[in-house]
């Protein structure tokens, strides 16, 4: 039996391979087709993905013997639906997971992909500006070349578009007010408008006027403001009948810069006279003369000079120098007989201004005199409220003191050094000795 069971197996087996081997000569079993590529595309397809996931599971199984449990959104491939059919058992619905995602894909791919060309080009505000700029020139070549709609249309799109205008019922009347001022100018407008001189200066009433006198001529939206503002446009392109445009020279005579310049007339580029500036700036002119007259007038008054420190010796006395009050920053030469101490402000001038040297908020404007009389001797009066300390003596006010040479004078916590020049002192005494009789 046992070798009978083997030799119907090994028969068996034989007819199979003869059915194979006349199959694969006639064709009907194709042979298998593989990808070369390392790495393969992607599936983009549920269906596809979930039989990779079921081939994936039927290799485990045969690689194990044990197959794993499916899970309940994936289905099963071609060669478990076999099995399943060859086994009786209860089939197995699709899962619900699934049936959405197929179900978009399918209305996806109903919608069709419309491309409408030209679509809302046309806005009715174009509409309406076309009927206008027709109705004034009655042709649409002019029209396509001088109108400027929302879009660039051509000429072709034009000519469509003139018979199907409906769109412009449902504008409001202020849009269609705004459109119509942008009508073009008929030549008999512009042939009116270029009899006003280009040499006069007109105003709002003479185009008005215009209007007045000619209401047939001009399109019915026109106001005097449109009409003086493309008046001056065509004054700018030298479109008036009095305005005549010199050729420019061709040739070797070539217009050069000096040349242009000639013939432009300069009374034209003149601006109107502002009196208001004029005043102003006459106003402005007399006042810095006479701040300048007063300083003028001031200069005899000022012969201290005050010298700042520049690290550097400097002689202390001239020929012209009486005496000198020197301080930490600045010394003060006396040129002068009398001179006049203090805090200079706005309204009161000095001879000398102690706020250099220091903080002198607390000096009087006129804080003391100094004076030189005919015997040679040095006088320092206080006219302020402060005392003023010499040698730390106080000087009070409405009194006076002796100074002499080295004295140290002391005003609200600044100090200075009196220095005389004994030189000049001595050929004034001398000259005082002779004057006065024996």
């Amino acid at each position: 039996m046992a070798s009978g069971t083997a030799s119907r197996s090994e028969d068996e087996e034989s007819l199979a391979g003869q059915k194979r081997a006349s199959s694969q000569a006639l064709g009907t079993i194709p042979k298998r087709r593989s990808s070369s590529r390392f790495i393969k595309r992607k599936k983009f397809d549920d269906e596809l993905v979930e039989s990779s996931l079921a081939k994936s599971s039927t290799r485990a199984k045969g690689a194990s013997g044990v197959e794993p449990g499916r899970c309940s959104g994936s289905e099963p491939s071609s060669s478990e639906k076999k099995k399943v059919s060859k086994t009786p058992s209860t089939p197995v619905p699709p899962s619900p997971a699934s049936a959405p995602g197929l179900t978009k894909r399918v209305k996806k791919s109903k919608q069709p992909l419309q491309v409408t060309k030209d679509l809302g080009r046309w806005k009715p505000a174009d509409d309406l500006l076309l009927i206008n700029a027709v109705l004034q020139t009655n042709d649409l070549t002019s029209v396509h070349l001088g109108v400027k709609f929302s879009c660039r249309f051509t000429l072709r799109e034009v000519q469509e578009r003139w018979l199907a205008c409906q769109a412009m019922r449902q504008l409001h009347p202020e849009a269609i007010a705004a459109i119509q001022s942008k009508a073009l100018f008929s030549k008999a407008e512009e042939q009116l408008l270029s009899k006003v001189g280009s040499t006069s200066q007109p105003t709002l009433e003479t185009f008005q006027d215009l209007l007045h006198r000619h209401p047939d001529a001009f399109y019915l939206a026109r106001t005097a403001k449109a009409l003086q503002a493309h008046w001056q446009l065509m004054k700018q392109y030298y479109l008036l009948e009095d305005q005549t445009v010199q050729p420019l020279p061709k040739g070797d005579q070539v217009l050069n810069f000096s040349d242009a310049e000639d013939l432009i007339d300069d009374s034209k580029l003149k601006d109107m006279r502002d009196e208001v500036l004029e005043h102003e700036l006459t106003v402005a002119d007399r006042r810095q003369k006479r701040e300048i007259r007063q300083l003028e007038q001031e200069l005899h008054k000022w012969q201290v000079l005050v010298d700042s420190i520049t690290g550097m010796s400097s002689p202390d006395f001239d020929n012209q120098t009486l005496a000198v009050l020197r301080g930490r920053m600045v010394r003060y030469l006396m040129r002068s007989r009398e001179i006049t101490l203090g805090r200079a402000t706005k309204d009161n001038q000095i001879d000398v201004d102690l706020s250099l040297e220091g903080p002198a908020w607390k000096i009087s404007r006129k804080q003391g005199v100094i004076k030189l009389k005919n015997n040679g001797d040095f006088f320092i009066a206080n006219e302020g409220r402060r005392p003023i300390y010499i040698d730390g003596r106080p000087v009070l006010c409405g009194s006076k003191w002796r100074l002499s040479n080295n004295s140290v004078v002391e005003i609200a916590s600044l100090r200075f050094v009196f220095l005389i020049n004994q030189d000049l002192i001595a050929l004034i005494r001398a000259e005082a000795a002779k004057i006065t009789p024996q």
